[in-house]
């Protein structure tokens, strides 16, 4: 049986503002994310998945890191819609656009080898969170969509990520397309590393794998990751300018009214 975490903790819950749950066990970590407005992704959320992820690659005895969400709905709703409506400049904008930015080169930063664990559908900066990741576990229902185009923004901090995983004719066609995909066409141009009829087939296939990989060489997994992600060492300045970007449109009339329409 496995001991108990000593290190395990919640990440200052809040109802509003959601939880991190961070456990591990024999090598493996279990970075959980919670939010009751479908796991979305409010500024402090993303705050605490950074620090965590953060944490998680200094630990010795962690090698490999799960990344997953409350079951019972998505996977991941995306941004924070009362977060997004509450922008009032493009200073505010470009911050809280960086949570997204700071989450995603956290995990691609990271020395351990990140799973997410996709339960769900996932929307918009989840998509960011799944392609961030090293390998994707998803289950049949796990459809996901690029919905930032439709509310008069576009996917500009989680593109880079997206678009090196499935390459720039699948980005390009999720971002401008912003209909739902499914999970074996995501499997198909290997933004899922493998899909699952159920859930409990995921959670098993996801236990032995991530349990088989912790007993793998953690020199060799962190080489492998360095390889992954070789030539994104510019991605800070990148990503702080997609920010930007999506800060400026987000205080647009024209989006303030499609974030109200879409999020009624």
């Amino acid at each position: 049986m496995a001991q108990a975490d000593p290190h395990a903790h919640a990440a200052a819950p809040h109802s509003d503002s959601g939880t991190v749950l961070v456990t591990a066990a024999e090598g493996v970590a279990s970075v959980r994310f919670t939010h009751p407005k479908g796991n979305s992704l409010p500024a402090a959320l993303l705050a605490r998945l950074a620090d965590e992820i953060r944490r998680l690659g200094t630990r010795e005895d962690v090698h490999v890191v799960v990344l997953r969400s409350s079951d019972g709905g998505p996977f991941c709703a995306g941004a924070s819609f009362d977060e997004l409506k509450a922008i009032r400049d493009a200073a505010a904008g470009k911050e809280f656009f960086m949570g997204f930015a700071r989450v995603i080169l956290a995990m691609t930063r990271c020395p351990k080898l990140i799973i997410a664990r996709v339960h769900g559908k996932t929307v918009g900066g989840g998509v960011g969170l799944v392609s961030a990741s090293d390998y994707a576990m998803a289950v049949e229902s796990a459809s996901l969509r690029l919905s930032e185009l439709a509310v008069g923004i576009g996917p500009f901090v989680v593109g880079p990520a997206i678009e090196r995983k499935i390459g720039l004719g699948g980005f390009s066609a999720m971002a401008i397309d912003t209909d739902w995909r499914t999970a074996r066409w995501a499997e198909e141009f290997g933004l899922y590393s493998r899909v699952f009829d159920s859930v409990n087939a995921l959670d098993s296939a996801l236990d032995l794998f991530a349990r088989k990989l912790a007993r793998t060489n953690p020199e060799a997994m962190a080489k492998m990751k360095a390889v992954f992600w070789q030539g994104t060492e510019h991605w800070e300045r990148l990503l702080e300018e997609r920010a930007e970007m999506s800060g400026a449109l987000v205080t647009s009339e024209y989006t303030r009214n499609a974030i109200a329409a879409f999020g009624a």
